[in-house]
């Protein structure tokens, strides 16, 4: 963690110094190594480049666990140290906000914890022990939206992103996280800069929406190949719209058949010792199919979907990522300064009438 260490106000003026230019001074690029290439083990994770992380083969699926802040770091220009913003906001583990470069270019760039991070103080009964990964939770949303805000018309935002939405338990909506999650929406709407939004590994839920492209022209939203975009995840859907389907793919599974007919056959003790054997069974052919159905669901709502209705503007390699990225932050500056001129022309040709007038 030595790379977090501030080095004081100097550190955070360079950060987010804005002139020459309204979103700052591109420093020496540095090298674009492709992401597979950088670093080493990945924490206790078990990946042996970063680049696996973000591999079909290493973690099909996206499932296994990581820490963002690796994935961050392999992003971002080596030869500049980020600088990490409310780096201690309790309850607010689950973000992850740096002030960092990206080809050159000061950028906010956020991350969300993709493993589950300890619950320090009290644990409410009605909440969760842990924070989960992936997960936005109140405090976590209220920084995140801050940093959006704090970025605004100064420095591009980039998010790398495995969220799968919101938590809904009960001690998250006491906590306002209705309220800190749509303050995202409302940062993202009044964002004046470049937002660059890349999934990395899922994004579901009410992510789906706050960071939606309808909120904001300037979003550029990308995913990498083998990822996963849509409203709703798969096993979410399985078992919540899908329930009734995959219960009654489950009864009529053929290894629940020679029980059913066993024990409309038996009588008494008998029929409820095989009432308790089918109920074990079935326990287990419901979760097998949950999981088929969820897989099912993903397969239909994969990212090439989500760049087909316009959800997406692009999908690319994971060895692309870094590249990409830089690229994105060009365009995204190039647009706004285009926009501000042509913004400028026009006001000057208003003025220039009037007088004339």
């Amino acid at each position: 963690m030595g790379y977090l260490v501030s080095t004081g106000w100097q550190t955070a003026k360079l950060h987010s110094r804005i002139s020459p230019g309204r979103f700052g001074s591109q420093r020496q690029k540095e090298k674009s190594i492709p992401l597979p290439n950088r670093h080493g083990k990945n924490g206790d994770e078990g990946f042996e480049r970063i680049g696996d992380i973000l591999s079909d083969e290493t973690n099909p699926g996206r499932k296994r666990s990581f820490e963002i802040r690796k994935v961050m770091k392999a992003a971002t220009d080596q030869d500049h140290a980020p600088l990490e913003r409310w780096a201690g906001m309790r309850a607010a583990e689950t973000a992850v906000v740096w002030d960092a470069h990206l080809g050159g270019y000061p950028v906010c760039l956020i991350g969300i914890e993709s493993r589950p991070v300890p619950w320090l103080g009290f644990v409410p009964a009605d909440g969760p022990d842990q924070w989960t990964s992936g997960t936005l939770f109140p405090q976590s949303s209220k920084k995140i939206a801050r940093a959006i805000n704090a970025a605004s018309n100064n420095r591009p935002v980039v998010v790398l992103a495995n969220l799968s939405g919101f938590d809904g338990s009960p001690e998250s909506m006491r906590r306002l996280q209705l309220e800190y999650g749509a303050e995202i929406g409302r940062a993202v709407v009044n964002f004046k800069g470049p937002i660059v939004f890349c999934v990395i590994s899922r994004y579901h839920g009410g992510a789906y929406v706050v960071f939606s492209r309808a909120l904001n022209e300037s979003v550029e939203v990308a995913a990498l190949e083998g990822t996963f975009a849509s409203v709703i995840g798969g096993a979410p859907a399985a078992a919540v719209v899908f329930a009734g389907e995959v219960e009654a793919r489950a009864r009529k599974d053929a290894r629940l058949q020679p029980l059913n007919q066993a024990i409309a056959q038996a009588e008494g003790a008998e029929k409820g010792r095989l009432r308790a054997q089918w109920d074990e069974l079935f326990k287990v052919v419901h979760s097998e199919k949950l999981g088929e159905m969820a897989a099912e669901f993903d397969r239909v709502h994969s990212v090439q979907r989500a760049l087909d209705v316009g959800a997406l503007n692009y999908i690319i390699p994971p060895a692309n990522l870094r590249p990409y990225l830089i690229h994105a932050v060009e365009r995204g500056i190039a647009r706004e300064e285009e926009l501000v001129s042509v913004k400028s022309e026009i006001r000057i040709s208003k003025t220039t009438i009037t007088e004339a007038a």
